[in-house]
């Protein structure tokens, strides 16, 4: 896990998720993944946050980001439902890309935020990568 991040960002809780998205992006790229695609999506299904190269894998990303865990840890929020449709999307994904004998990997990065003031200023403390979060 990395600790205190030092980036603050400006915001409404509404687009919380795009700063953790940005920053799991930035984490990522740090750690040498080559990012593939950013929020795909096919018709109304869902999307997948980020879908990135780590080595001989292809790692599609959920990323959660919360300020707290009164609710659970952000991973926790990646259950069986969303799983199904991260896998549903990946499917689509490889078949689309022709990407058949590819290795895969199901990965979920947390971000977590402090809110740093009332005027919705949000400071990454941490970010925790989960590799192979679920099969």
């Amino acid at each position: 896990m990395a600790k205190d991040m030092g980036f603050i960002e400006k915001m409404n809780k509404k687009n919380l998720g795009l700063l953790g998205e940005n920053f799991a992006v930035h984490y990522l790229k740090s750690n040498n993944y080559v990012i593939l695609e950013r929020n795909f999506r096919f018709s109304r299904f869902g999307e997948i946050d980020i879908i990135a190269k780590d080595n001989e894998y292809i790692c599609f990303i959920e990323v959660k980001t919360r300020t707290g865990s009164v609710f659970g840890t952000p991973s926790e929020a990646v259950n069986k439902s969303k799983q199904i449709k991260i896998k549903m999307l990946a499917q689509i994904y490889i078949k689309g890309k022709g990407l058949f004998n590819k290795n895969i990997r199901f990965d979920v990065i947390e971000v977590f935020v402090d809110n740093t003031n009332e005027k919705q200023e949000f400071k990454v403390r941490d970010i925790n990568l989960i590799k192979n979060a679920f099969y």
